[in-house]
């Protein structure tokens, strides 16, 4: 039977020794609760580290795993050295700040906490692979583990794999300034399915993939590595029915009763976080602070309860961080308490959940104001507690619940002036507003719960995971299995149908800069004294010509429609020129490249194309996409085609591509020669697809390809070519 295996930085349980003996406690945090109900409903296996097992004794560690293992709990054990530079310092002295904008506190100088980093998720990819049986789900949570699932990927090529963040992901100008940004997106996308809270994060994030790694910027999925990777946004949320039953419950009523009592009268403006920089604490009490400056009668009418709840207290910036907000409450107390009372309360502790539902019961107002948030459940567990539809929710901007809760009153965090006007109006809210808004707020909290995101999440990755349908093209295999270059090597004779740019050459920035160098001239060369080598490229003729024009090569220019078939000859045209129709689609691009900075168009004897390598990826995305809708609503789809290549879209008379040379290329091969092509990009495909099976095609980069085999850049290509050539292996590593 197929199970879960769910994958955390740690365990929902912790181990440790108490008086001698051993102890195993269930967490409370979030990813815990929200992960319980899959927990327990798909008989699953959480894998994560179980906290330090130094202390242990090895009979008490066997008996600790023996417990873990009754409650479907796998350990990944860690050493103290190693946990402390991928938990701390890499994950949490990069990851979290950066991901969260703050970047003064961004280590980039890391390169001992990154490799941690690297080899934590290699021992997690270790035993998860050890747990998966055929059929298994995989879902790993967070951004301690983003190197895992393509570490999964290539133990387990076959695996469903998803992968959740639960934290915001960065603009791709932020992400950008991480040193090892193509290593940790290389590990998302070896996932099937990516989850993100919201629509921006999910934006973000295949903007810094168009922008590092090269891929097209997909909105729902990208194409890489010969795989579509789908890319969902799943809203986490909480147990809403569980904290609806305990805000009924008689002892957590009377709590929250004896709370209203203490306050005498006054208002409650609550406020509950981890101590952490990213909630905006400072900023919210000097927000307090303004308000009282601004409304000095409010001083006996207004109590400011915060929780703060401890958090990573061996960092020294949080060290920092919590002498900051400890000042700043005795500063304030000092400053505009009385002989009655005091405005805030602080308690810097960690309390019983049924505590915490008290006091939202009792909080006249919620005040949640992080910096930045990738959901912030405080505010969704607030609405769900509020059974009489009484209070008011002050939300920052800058959580990803505000994408949701637009019932909360919406406040800049950053502007403290603002969230001070935001406090006196929620305290002065009308009890009929306050009925509306918290109505709405309760319906889409208890909808859309932590049941709900998480049934959604499994359900997309099945989808994102399902197998082709019956018909569709194998997927390519990765790299070239030596026998299949050995069997080349040792075929009589070899033909070589070669594209150009991508596979011969990198992409370049501005076309002529991609001129071959000398090396691959001479390769080519030494190439053609024992084999047949065609070079197929959609260049124009004049390029191919002044590059290999001297060289013994059959050259096809522009798609095939020019062909020089042997050294001696001239060039041949695939029919008569018929390009009446350039005219109105030259003007369409020309509209097009004056509004996308960085995008050129390229005339050729009967095509037209438009190339935005260098252009803004996002800009050039959305003016790719009108484009093409004006060009389809124009242009005669009877005889003219639109064609998506790297970074370009063509348009091209019907019958002209590259796979009409390939009748010309066979009816010339000698018995028993074994055919190769080699190309990277859509247009490549018509070559492909005009072969017979018993042809060795090659797809060089990432997107879905009808190849037998795929290279990933035009460096493997050369030494395969080279490799062949020597006719032994000179060292050739796809």
């Amino acid at each position: 039977m197929s199970r879960l295996l769910i994958v955390s930085n740690r365990l929902p349980i912790s181990v440790r020794v108490e008086h001698g003996a051993l102890c195993l406690t269930r967490s409370s945090g979030g990813l815990a609760a929200a992960m319980r109900g899959p927990h327990e409903r798909h008989c699953a296996l959480w894998i994560g580290w179980p906290g330090s097992v130094a202390s242990l004794t090895p009979e008490q560690r066997d008996d600790a795993d023996a417990a873990l293992a009754g409650m479907r709990a796998v350990p990944v054990h860690l050493g103290a050295a190693e946990q402390h530079r991928f938990y701390d310092g890499f994950s949490n002295g990069v990851l979290w700040p950066l991901f969260h904008y703050l970047l003064d506190k961004v280590n980039l100088d890391a390169e001992l906490d990154w490799e941690a980093y690297q080899r934590v998720n290699e021992h997690f990819a270790d035993v998860v692979a050890t747990q998966y049986r055929p059929g298994d789900a995989i879902w790993v949570h967070d951004y301690q583990l983003m190197l895992l699932p393509a570490l999964l990927r290539r133990r387990l090529p076959g695996a469903r794999i998803g992968f959740f963040l639960h934290v915001p992901f960065p603009s791709a100008e932020v992400f950008r300034i991480l040193p090892w940004r193509e290593q940790i997106l290389r590990g998302l996308l070896g996932a099937d399915l990516l989850g993100f809270h919201t629509a921006g994060y999910r934006r973000n994030f295949a903007a810094s993939a168009a922008h590092v790694l090269g891929v097209e910027p997909g909105e729902a999925a990208i194409e890489h590595d010969g795989r579509t990777v789908a890319l969902g946004v799943h809203p986490i949320s909480i147990d809403a029915a569980e904290i609806e039953r305990l805000a009924g419950h008689p002892g957590v009523r009377e709590e929250a009763a004896r709370i209203r009592a203490e306050a005498r009268g006054r208002k409650i403006v609550l406020g509950i976080d981890r101590l952490d920089y990213t909630k905006g604490i400072p900023r919210r009490l000097l927000a307090i602070e303004r308000l009282l400056e601004r409304e000095p009668a409010l001083r006996e009418q207004v109590r400011f309860i915060q929780l703060a709840v401890p958090t990573r207290e061996m960092a020294g910036a949080y060290a920092d961080f919590r002498r900051v907000v400890h000042e700043l409450v005795g500063r304030i107390n000092g400053q505009h308490g009385t002989t009655c009372s005091t405005p805030i309360h602080y308690m810097h502790r960690s309390l019983p959940f049924e505590q915490v539902v008290a006091l939202y019961l009792a909080a006249d107002v919620m005040l949640v104001t992080p910096l930045r948030d990738g959901m912030n459940l405080v505010a969704k567990e607030y609405v769900a507690a509020r059974v009489d539809n009484d209070g008011a929710l002050i939300l920052s901007e800058f959580a990803g619940a505000s994408a949701e809760l637009a019932e909360a009153i919406s406040v800049n965090p950053y502007d403290i002036g603002s969230v001070a006007a935001a406090v006196k109006r929620a305290i002065a809210m009308p009890p009929a507003e306050q009925r509306v808004r918290m109505a709405a707020l309760r319906r889409r909290v208890a909808t859309h719960d932590v049941h709900a995101w998480a049934q959604s999440f499994l359900e997309d990755l099945d989808r994102a995971a399902a197998p082709e349908p019956a018909g569709a093209a194998v997927a390519s295999r990765p790299g070239m299995p030596e026998s299949v270059v050995e069997s080349v090597r040792l075929a009589p004779q070899r033909v070589w149908i070669l594209d150009y740019d991508g596979t011969l050459v990198p992409f370049a920035s501005v076309p002529d800069l991609a001129a071959p160098d000398e090396e691959l001239l001479a390769l080519l060369r030494a190439l053609s004294e024992r084999d047949r080598v065609h070079v197929v490229s959609g260049r124009r003729r004049a390029d191919i010509e002044r590059w290999f024009g001297a060289l013994p090569l059959h050259l096809h220019a522009e798609h095939g429609f020019w062909s020089r078939p042997k050294a001696s000859d001239d060039w041949v045209a695939l029919e008569s020129d018929a390009a009446a129709w350039k005219g109105e689609v030259r003007a369409l691009l020309e509209d097009v490249t004056r509004r996308t900075p960085g995008s050129f168009i390229e005339e050729k004897t009967v095509t037209l194309a438009w190339h935005y390598r260098t252009a803004e990826p996002e800009l050039a995305g959305e003016h790719v996409r009108e484009l093409r809708a004006r060009l389809e609503a124009r242009i005669p789809l009877d005889t003219l085609e639109l064609l998506a290549g790297a970074m370009v879209v063509e348009v091209r008379p019907r019958g002209v591509h590259k796979g009409r040379v390939v009748p010309l290329i066979l009816d010339d091969v000698p018995a028993r020669a074994a055919v190769i092509a080699i190309g990277d990009d859509r247009t490549d495909e018509d070559i492909f697809a005009a072969l017979p099976p018993s042809a060795c095609t090659i797809h060089v980069g990432n997107q879905s390809s009808r190849a037998a085999y795929r290279l990933p850049d035009a460096g493997a290509v050369r030494r395969l070519l080279r490799s062949v050539h020597a006719g032994f292996d000179a060292g050739y590593d796809a």
